[in-house]
């Protein structure tokens, strides 16, 4: 089936309890050639901290709304390509968090329970009853706390280049990168950076991966000062603070993705964390590394909508047979 031409046969249900925010900061409609997509935006404060989220929807709903927790060098508008896939079916949430992107900065002190506390805040603010959840590499390490702390929130859970422990190499670059971002020096780590996210010549082939390289490196050296700060500041919380524990997760239907080809975090780190949650397929998206999502944009968007509607995974020309984990089996 083409990934672009997307159709569901659900009874679309309106996720009607979703309140759009009365005082937007930004609000407008994209084209779809059939009909609008309304987006809007709103500034938030949780604990004392201003950070933002982006809400785009149209047409009847066949599912619960899609809350997209990004890496740390994504904001709100970098899953926008996506939306057009997604918007027909379910409304679609990303944030800027407290630290990231437009939001406040935030201490190290800070941690992931506190970010996991502020998803919460969104969805009670947006006055959700349940979410679908779709959580990419830091956002994942988000995610997976916020299932283990608000399970009743949840509706499904896919977790995207996620892994139960940070890869000791990287942790100990992150000691080196943490100290370059501090004194400025953005050419040498926006390179380093950019060669750590994409897998190594002769792994195996990539789609865009040169394009997407010369992305990441882009993003990474034109940081602002307040982003460079925002930067460090990020590496100083992954150091302090546990990145998974291991907690209870709700039985609920998750998907464990990784990039046939990521090095960084590889897919037998993703079938070891998809060994930890109760209920859980593990695939893998042909042809991309840790960057799948930005280098599979139609196909990846295809894989988000189909698990967020219970449309099958199984023959897809883009991805591995998923595999299944977890005490409870899928049906």
């Amino acid at each position: 089936m083409p990934t672009d031409a997307i159709t569901s046969s659900h009874t679309p249900t309106a996720d009607g309890a979703l309140t759009l925010p009365p005082q937007a900061t930004d609000a407008g409609a994209e084209n779809t050639g059939q009909q609008s997509t309304e987006v809007v935006e709103h500034d938030l404060t949780f604990d004392g901290f201003r950070y933002t989220c982006r809400i785009a929807r149209r047409g009847p709903l066949d599912t619960q709304p899609v809350v997209i927790l990004g890496g740390s060098s994504q904001d709100r508008n970098s899953w926008q390509r996506h939306e057009k896939w997604l918007t027909p079916l379910s409304s679609v949430i990303t944030v800027d968090l407290p630290g990231y992107g437009t939001a406040d900065f935030l201490p190290a002190k800070y941690g992931v329970d506190f970010l996991a506390a502020a998803v919460r805040h969104v969805v009670r603010e947006l006055g959700i009853p349940r979410i679908n959840l779709v959580a990419a590499c830091y956002g994942g390490a988000i995610g997976v706390r916020f299932a283990q702390h608000y399970p009743h929130l949840l509706e499904r859970m896919m977790l995207v280049g996620m892994t139960t422990v940070i890869p000791a190499d990287y942790a100990v670059a992150m000691e080196r990168w943490d100290g370059m971002i501090r004194r400025g020096e953005t050419e040498p780590i926006a390179r380093e950076l950019a060669d750590r996210f994409m897998s190594p010549p002769g792994t195996g082939h990539v789609r865009k991966k040169a394009a997407v390289a010369r992305l990441v490196y882009q993003q990474i050296a034109s940081q602002s000062p307040e982003q460079l700060r925002m930067s460090a500041e990020h590496n100083s919380r992954l150091m302090r603070h546990e990145w998974y524990r291991p907690e209870p997760t709700p039985d609920i239907p998750g998907l464990v993705v990784t990039g046939e080809h990521d090095t960084l975090t590889t897919p037998a780190m993703g079938r070891t964390m998809a060994a930890c949650l109760p209920t859980a397929r593990f695939m893998t998206i042909g042809e991309t590394d840790h960057l799948a999502p930005v280098e599979r944009i139609a196909d990846f968007a295809d894989l988000m909508a189909r698990f967020c509607t219970d449309r099958p995974l199984e023959n897809l020309p883009y991805a591995s047979e998923p595999e299944v984990f977890g005490t409870s089996r899928p049906a």
